[in-house]
Formats: structure tokens, C-alpha cells, sequence
């Protein structure tokens, strides 16, 4: 599997080179005729067999300007056989337009009638017999593994032309009287070309399954934390529901945001979002916190989950003072009266994906709920803290008394306002300002 992987790895690399690349750039175009319109699985399967068409054409081709350059007039039906066959099999992108096994079907039947008549002329030494070895790989990649009996038939189709031929074909009885040596140039021909169809084909389905997984795998990381798509790739039938002690949960929103919405117009709100996003987003990684979600102007982040850190509170409490500060930046920038208020809590909480179709990481409990309600009482361009987060701050921090405040479904608590560090040294603290998730 890791000798797959990397050998992967190194066909992506060799892809991306310039010159490479401007080769297969109009060969992916030219795999893609007539898949249109169908499912991405489907499409891919066509395209796989789009290029084995291109490649047969190829082929046959090849075979014909062997026999027309081969003295006598008795390679000349050899000619037109094989012109024959590349003329019909260009037409298997068409034939996707029927369904998406007609292009299979229609190289299946056009080959096997072709070799078989080749055989005849030519009889088993050169080397016809050979190509109906593709049809042990061949279906499978053609047909789908959904229609195994399909490609099961044609499979054992090929193993019994291969044996018929060969049996029934001996050099006595061919139509043909060749020279020994053009037959053994052409059963090497026969040989190079079938070896040659299966591993390019393979080699091909191989590389549009891994650029597949590997687009999958850069989408579940947009959604899921890193370490939470490992766990579903090992075990995807899994549930993954964690309990973690120590968390610092963040929720900011922008205040004002409807009024500030409807002044500006949609493009410029989603053009503004996107733009607040990108940079919480980067903050979030510098500080080594997990961003949650965004809904709609609410952004939400934690410390500790899914994986455990160093000090999750004082990590988003330089978190929340950065985005005040990118805020403060974008103001200035655009001239656009943006506020955030963020609130902050820490506590243990619950984590898991939810769902099954468009599922996402959440994180909920009761410090995910206070974290939210400090925030909707927060003052806009402040960060508004539980006592718990200022008894884990109070060393590094400069934090304010906002007084007691009744807090649905908590109570009255003594709440603060973070104000900024205290002019201690990073190393102080344990903690580097811009240490890394660990």
C-alpha cells in the first residue's frame, strides 16, 4: 500500500513538470469526450475508457502500416482490418451518448470479431492470441465492479477466444503463408502492445482514483480537523464523540451586522466576510486554535479539541486579541464601521462529527453555551470573559471587572473584560506567543 502511495506520489510530481504537463493537459480533454452529464464515478470509468480507445487506435494503426509496408498482396485485408477497427473504435466517445456501457460493448464485440478473423489469416504464431489477455483486465476497468457479471462474461469471453484460437488456428492452416520472422516480429509487436494496454491503462485508472482521493481528502480537511479525518479513514464506520476537561471556546460576531448588511449590498458583505474569514482563519492557525464553523457574521473557534494543548485559554485569549486588532486594521483599510464582540469561555466540553450527509465537527456542553451568551453580552471592540478563563489568564493579562451579570441557564456570575497582556516575558508563560498546536 505505502509502495502505491509514494509511487502516486512521484506520478503527481512528474505531472506537474511544465513539459509534462502540456502533454496531458489535452490528453485529459480528449478522456473526457462524451462523459458529460454523468456521475463523477461513471465519468471517471469512461474516461478510462476513452483512453484504452485512443490507445487501441493507436495500436491498430500501427499494425496497419506494419502490414502495408510487409511485401505482398495478402497483408492487404490485414490493412483493412485494422483500419477498420480504429475507425469504429473512435466511435466510443459518441457512444456515451447512448448509456454508459454502449462505448465498452461496441469495443468488446469490434475487437474480439477482429482478432478472431486475424487469427485466421495470420493462425496462432503471430501472436493475435496474445491480445485477447486484455480482456482479463480490460472489463473490469470498462464495465464497473456494479456490473461484475458483465465484466465477468466478457473476461472469460476473452480467455475462451484466446484458447479457441490458439487451438484452432495453427500456422498449417492459416490464410496466410507469412515469412517465420515477420511472425516473430509480429507476435513481439503483439506481445509489447498487450502488456503495454493493460499497464497504461491501469497505470491510468490508477492516477484518476488517487487525484479523486486526494481531492476528497483536501475537501474533509476544509470541513474536519486534520485528526479527525484520519480517525474516519481508519475507521470510517466509527462514531467519534470526545470528552475533553480542559477547553477554551470562542465565539465572535459582528454588531450591527443587518443594518451594516443592507448599507453595504450583497457583494460587498460577502466579498467583507470572506475577507474577515481568511484572515480569523489564519490567526486560528498561528495560535494553534481549531476553528469551529462560521454562520453567517458568528465565527467559532477552540482550544484542546480534538487534540489536547498547552494552555487552550491563554492560546485564544491572544486569538481574540489579534482579531480585535485585524478588525481595528480593516476599519482603517476600508472605512467601514465593523465591530466585534467576542466572548470567551473555558471548561469541558463534547465533540463529534455530526451527521451523515454534509456532517460537520462540532463541540458542545455548557462552556460552549456560556462562551456564546458572554459574547451576545459583550460590549462591541471588547473580549468578554467567565471567571474560570480570568483565573487562567490573570498572570499574562490585564483584565477588567464588568460586575455581576445574570447569565441565562448560569446564573449571576462576576464577568471581565480581557484588556491585553501584561509586560511579561513569552517564556514566562510557558508558552510561546505563537507556539503551535501540539
Amino acid at each position: 500500500m505505502r509502495t502505491l502511495r509514494v509511487t502516486a506520489a512521484r506520478l503527481r510530481r512528474l505531472a506537474r513538470v511544465p513539459g509534462v504537463a502540456a502533454i496531458l493537459a489535452p490528453l485529459g480533454r480528449l478522456a473526457e469526450a462524451g462523459t458529460h452529464g454523468y456521475a463523477p464515478d461513471i465519468k471517471r470509468r469512461l474516461m478510462i475508457l476513452n483512453m484504452f480507445a485512443y490507445l487501441v487506435i493507436l495500436t491498430t494503426v500501427g499494425f496497419a502500416l506494419q502490414y502495408g509496408l510487409t511485401e505482398g498482396a495478402q497483408y492487404r485485408p490485414l490493412v483493412v482490418i485494422n483500419l477498420v477497427i480504429a475507425a469504429v473504435v473512435a466511435l466510443v466517445p459518441l457512444a456515451h451518448r447512448i448509456n454508459d456501457i454502449a462505448g465498452g460493448l461496441l469495443i468488446v464485440i469490434t475487437e474480439f470479431v477482429a482478432l478472431t478473423t486475424i487469427s485466421a489469416y495470420l493462425g496462432r504464431n503471430g501472436g493475435t492470441p496474445l491480445m485477447f489477455v486484455i480482456g482479463a483486465a480490460a472489463p473490469f476497468f470498462v464495465f464497473g465492479l456494479a456490473r461484475i457479471g458483465l465484466a465477468l462474461s466478457v473476461a472469460v469471453g476473452g480467455l475462451v477466444l484466446h484458447l479457441y484460437t490458439w487451438f484452432a488456428h495453427p500456422p498449417e492452416l492459416a490464410l496466410i503463408r507469412a515469412d517465420p520472422r515477420i511472425l516473430n516480429d509480429l507476435y513481439t509487436q503483439s506481445a509489447i502492445t498487450a502488456f503495454g494496454l493493460i499497464g497504461v491503462t491501469v497505470w491510468y485508472a490508477f492516477r484518476l482514483v488517487e487525484n479523486a482521493k486526494a481531492e476528497t481528502d483536501r475537501l474533509l480537511r476544509n470541513i474536519l480537523p486534520d485528526s479527525v479525518v484520519e480517525r474516519l479513514k481508519l475507521r470510517p464506520d466509527e462514531p467519534i464523540a470526545d470528552t475533553f476537561a480542559e477547553t477554551a471556546i470562542l465565539f465572535s460576531d459582528i454588531s450591527g451586522f443587518v443594518p451594516l448588511a443592507r448599507e453595504l449590498g450583497a457583494a460587498q458583505v460577502v466579498a467583507l466576510l470572506n475577507r474577515i474569514v481568511l484572515e480569523f482563519d489564519a490567526l486560528a492557525r498561528r495560535h494553534g486554535v481549531e476553528k469551529i464553523k462560521t454562520i453567517g457574521d458568528a465565527y467559532m473557534a477552540a482550544a484542546g479539541v480534538p487534540l489536547p494543548v498547552e494552555q487552550p485559554t491563554v492560546r485564544v485569549a491572544r486569538l481574540a486579541l489579534d482579531m480585535l486588532r485585524a478588525i481595528e486594521k480593516l476599519r482603517n483599510d476600508t472605512g467601514i464601521d465593523v465591530q466585534l464582540r467576542i466572548g470567551i469561555a473555558t471548561g469541558p466540553v463534547m465533540a463529534g462529527v455530526i451527521g451523515s450527509q454534509k456532517f460537520s465537527y462540532d463541540v458542545w456542553g455548557d462552556t460552549v453555551n456560556l462562551a456564546a451568551r458572554l459574547e451576545n453580552r459583550s460590549t462591541p471592540g471588547r473580549v468578554h470573559v467567565c471567571p474560570e478563563c480570568r483565573e487562567r489568564l490573570v498572570t499574562l493579562f490585564e483584565l477588567e471587572s464588568r460586575g455581576e451579570l445574570d447569565i441565562k441557564g448560569v446564573g449571576v456570575r462576576e464577568t471581565y473584560y480581557l484588556i491585553g497582556p501584561r509586560n511579561v516575558p513569552a517564556r514566562a508563560s510557558g508558552l510561546d506567543e505563537h507556539s503551535p498546536l501540539r
